[in-house]
């Protein structure tokens, strides 16, 4: 795979078949432990946040994104809103689970792939905007 830690992890936590992390867990999960947050309890509290809240909504990796910057201290909107706006760019300004899935079938691609890509692609901005942010002080 290649790339940061919390890339790996998030990529790995994808590739687990039982029990099966969600985009937004896969985020999540690996930024959590960094705040001291059991994964477990990381585990249980982004499960209802796959498959955009499990209806078609804010995608979960995006979502996951948002949690892992909250949890960490990135609460700004500045910071928020380009987090929001570089996902978008990437896919078409579309960051809802429906959406991205159902541009993602018309163009003939599998989901699994495209899911994990959005996590790797989520979690690397986390990573990014976090390294700013410590940069800053």
């Amino acid at each position: 795979m290649g790339g940061s830690k919390y890339v790996e992890e998030a990529w790995s936590l994808r590739q687990i078949e039982e029990p099966h992390h969600n985009c937004a867990q896969s985020v999540f999960m690996p930024f959590s432990e960094k705040a001291g947050v059991s994964e477990e309890t990381a585990f249980r509290i982004a499960q209802n946040f796959g498959g955009g809240m499990k209806r078609g909504s804010v995608c979960g990796a995006v979502t996951g994104g948002l949690m892992a910057m909250g949890l960490l201290g990135i609460d700004d909107v500045e910071t928020l809103a380009e987090y929001h706006e570089k996902i978008a760019a990437n896919h078409g300004g579309m960051l809802d689970c429906a959406d991205l899935l159902a541009a993602n079938e018309a163009a003939g691609k599998e989901k699994k792939p495209h899911c994990d890509a959005i996590v790797c692609e989520c979690a690397a901005l986390v990573e990014e905007l976090l390294a700013r942010k410590k940069e800053k002080g």
